[in-house]
């Protein structure tokens, strides 16, 4: 079986809506900001619908969060508030994706993280990610 990412824009336009009905899972994303949980649940919502609708394969992997600035008391909230209302149901991936300005650059000059910042703290957290997919995966 192959498998792909598709990693599309965070808004629920057409190219979105199709790339969810083709995939088997899809990984949430949660930026840890006030508007978050509500984001989070209309998203949850759009997957049930295609789910019933279109592909009822589709499920959630699991929630990701991401641009977490773990000094601040907002980034503690919402990533308890995630844990709490979806532990048990939605996976919560273990690792976090830091805010750093490395990521912004990286796509600015289209170089891979991976290569334009090998030692930050981003591309070490994509690193934990991907090995925690490969061990979710089996």
């Amino acid at each position: 079986m192959m498998q792909f990412i598709i990693d599309t824009a965070p808004t629920l336009g057409a190219l979105n809506i199709n790339a969810l009905a083709a995939a088997d899972e899809v990984i949430i994303t949660v930026n840890p900001q006030l508007l978050a949980m509500m984001g989070l649940q209309d998203f949850l919502k759009t997957v049930k619908k295609i789910r019933a609708r279109v592909n009822d394969r589709f499920s959630v992997a699991g929630i990701l969060l991401t641009m977490c600035d773990a000094r601040t008391n907002l980034c503690k909230v919402i990533t308890e508030q995630v844990r709490d209302t979806f532990e048990g149901q939605i996976r919560i991936f273990e690792s976090r994706i830091p805010n750093t300005v490395k990521v912004g650059e990286s796509v600015y000059y289209s170089e891979p993280l991976i290569e334009y910042a090998p030692e930050s703290n981003a591309t070490k957290a994509y690193k934990n990610l991907a090995k925690e997919l490969i061990n979710y995966e089996g």
